[in-house]
């Protein structure tokens, strides 16, 4: 079982150079990817609170908010050589696919194949719609989306015709993705999301989960994997855990994990060097 680690960097706290040192300490560190979210606008109110704080707000420093996700892997990519980097997730309800193709496979193709496109439809209707998107037809401009993306990457020239998406010329895009077919990773706990993830992913990403929740939740993707005519040994499962106890971790091993992408926590200097040592026992206990 891999173990990843996932950064939510933030201005003003995250330089440049202490983003980048990160990188550099996570790969020396023997982790296999880092992974970031994506949020490009954030409210002081929302109608969907944010599901994994108690208040329901990102918790963000006065005056700052989360870097984005191309920009960054763009600029970690020429700081690292090894170290995959990851979407956690890309929001593709809020997204037009054609640019969001190109974006990911030039970061692929500058990167040299290190990339997994993890996506998911979010839950803040307020970004959204401040996208220009319709909140109620999210989760089926998703599917399109990632057919759109998929056609993109894989094929010579693309054509599209769809109820919310259309390429209407026959178009090339290029460069294609270093990898030949680059990990879509589909997160999301609903049916709807592990239908998606059996339909158009190379894998599922469960966020904030026990073993117990894994494991129904492993139990429904199995059947949607049944359905759409595949099965779980060609399909990768990627959890970041609620917590990390040595139990849970031999928990999630047990149930077939592939990856564990691990929260890194405070970014300050102070507690960082700290946090790679439990980290870098992580990967040991893990070999």
């Amino acid at each position: 079982m891999k173990i990843g680690v996932f950064s939510t960097f933030m201005s003003p706290i995250c330089s440049p150079s202490v983003i980048k040192s990160i990188a550099i300490a996570v790969e020396e560190a023997g982790l296999d990817s880092l992974w970031m979210g994506e949020h490009v606008v954030l409210f002081d109110s929302m109608e969907f609170g944010y599901p994994a704080s108690r208040d329901g707000k990102i918790p963000v420093p006065e005056g700052g908010g989360m870097l984005d996700t191309v920009a960054t892997f763009g600029f970690l990519a020429n700081a690292t050589t090894r170290l995959r980097l990851g979407t956690g997730i890309t929001l593709i309800s809020q997204r037009h696919p054609l640019y969001t193709a190109k974006e990911f496979a030039c970061l692929d193709w500058l990167s040299e194949g290190r990339i997994d496109f993890g996506v998911g439809v979010g839950w803040c209707k307020e970004e959204v719609i401040s996208s220009g998107f319709s909140w109620p037809d999210r989760g089926a401009r998703a599917d399109e989306f990632l057919d759109v993306v998929n056609r993109l990457w894989t094929q010579e020239l693309t054509t599209f015709s769809g109820d919310h998406f259309s390429l209407p010329y026959p178009c090339r895009l290029d460069p294609k993705p270093v990898q030949k077919n680059l990990p879509i990773l589909v997160g999301g706990h609903s049916a709807p999301a592990l239908r998606r993830a059996a339909t158009y992913g190379s894998g599922w990403y469960g966020f904030a989960v026990t073993p117990k929740q894994t494991a129904k939740l492993l139990e429904q993707l199995d059947l949607a994997l049944a359905a759409a005519g595949r099965q779980r040994k060609d399909f990768e499962i990627i959890i970041t855990p609620l917590s990390e106890t040595q139990a849970d971790l031999e928990a999630f091993a047990e149930l077939g994990v592939d990856r564990l992408v691990l929260h890194l926590g405070s970014q300050r200097p102070e507690r960082l060097e700290k946090r790679l040592a439990e980290l870098r026992l992580r990967v040991h206990e893990s070999a």
